[in-house]
C-alpha cells in the first residue's frame, strides 16, 4: 500500500531546495556587475597604462604585462626573504616586478615584462579610486626603471 506520505520520499531532490530559488546567473554575462574582481582589476591594470603607453608606445613595443594574484616566495622566514632587483615593494611586501628580457628555463628567448602583483595592491588601496591611483604610481615606477629614466619623465604632464 502506498500513501501520500511513502511518494513524497522517493520524489527525487528538487535543485531548489531550502527555498533559495533557482541556482544560476544574478546578473547577464554581458553587464559590468558579471565580472569577477580578477577582471575588474585587470581593466583598471589596462586604464592605468593608457596614458604611459599613448606617450611611450613604440619604447614599449617589446614589454609584457602580467597581473598575478601574489608573489612567489621560496623562502617562509620574514628574516630570509630578499627580493630581486626591479622588485618594487611597500614594507617588505612586493607590489610589482620588472623581469628583465632572458632565456626561459626551456632555453627560448623571454620578453622583459612588468609583473602586476594583484592582492597585495588591493589590499593597499582605500576604494576603486585610490587603487586606480596606485596602479598608476606603480607602473609609472616601472616603465621608468625599465626605461632607466626618471619616474617623472614617465609621467610627465599628467599632474597625477
Amino acid at each position: 500500500m502506498t500513501t501520500a506520505r511513502r511518494t513524497l520520499r522517493r520524489s527525487p531532490r528538487r535543485r531548489d531546495r531550502r527555498g533559495r530559488g533557482l541556482r544560476g546567473l544574478m546578473y547577464p554575462a554581458t553587464t559590468p556587475a558579471s565580472r569577477t574582481r580578477a577582471e575588474k582589476f585587470d581593466a583598471m591594470v589596462l586604464e592605468a597604462l593608457e596614458p604611459i603607453e599613448l606617450r611611450w608606445g613604440s619604447e614599449l613595443a617589446d614589454l609584457d604585462l602580467a597581473v598575478d594574484e601574489v608573489p612567489e616566495v621560496d623562502e617562509t622566514s620574514p628574516d630570509d626573504v630578499v627580493w630581486g632587483q626591479g622588485v618594487l615593494a611597500d614594507v617588505g611586501v612586493p607590489l610589482a616586478q620588472l623581469v628583465p628580457a632572458g632565456v626561459d628555463p626551456e632555453g627560448l628567448p623571454s620578453r622583459a615584462r612588468i609583473v602586476i602583483y594583484r592582492r597585495p595592491l588591493e589590499a593597499r588601496a582605500r576604494g576603486g579610486a585610490d587603487l586606480s591611483d596606485l596602479l598608476h604610481e606603480v607602473l609609472v615606477e616601472q616603465v621608468a626603471e625599465y626605461l632607466n629614466i626618471e619616474p617623472d619623465a614617465v609621467d610627465g604632464d599628467e599632474g597625477r
